[in-house]
């Protein structure tokens, strides 16, 4: 239940950050959550290959590498999703920016309850 909570938050996320950046555009709300999940699964196959591929960039520039790398995954998610188009490169560095700040902000009002042994 908890997953699918935060997928729907996160879906919000890309929605409002669509109305909000210029370059950045979504087919609804029912896009935005096929965006969420398509970057879900991108971020848990494709973005640890690309982070160990790229380590000695990331390295290098002390991890800020790591901006372009989360850009990527987002402009792979574009080329995937038909009802999502990400203009550019830089486009994608601010809406990965801003959509990790906005989804912790939504996350952080989830109660997560920790497990007790």
């Amino acid at each position: 239940m908890n997953t699918v909570v935060k997928l729907l938050l996160n879906a919000l996320a890309v929605f409002a950050l669509s109305e909000i950046l210029n370059g950045v555009e979504v087919n609804g709300y029912l896009g935005a959550v096929i965006v969420a999940v398509v970057l879900s699964i991108l971020n848990l196959l494709v973005k640890p290959i690309l982070v160990i591929l790229t380590l000695p960039v990331t390295m290098l520039t002390l991890g800020f590498f790591l901006f372009i790398v989360n850009a990527l995954i987002v402009l792979l998610a574009d080329k995937l999703v038909d009802g999502f188009r990400v203009d550019g490169l830089w486009t994608a560095v601010m809406f990965s920016i801003l959509l990790c700040v906005v989804q912790s902000v939504l996350q952080s009002f989830i109660k997560t309850e920790k497990k007790k042994l």
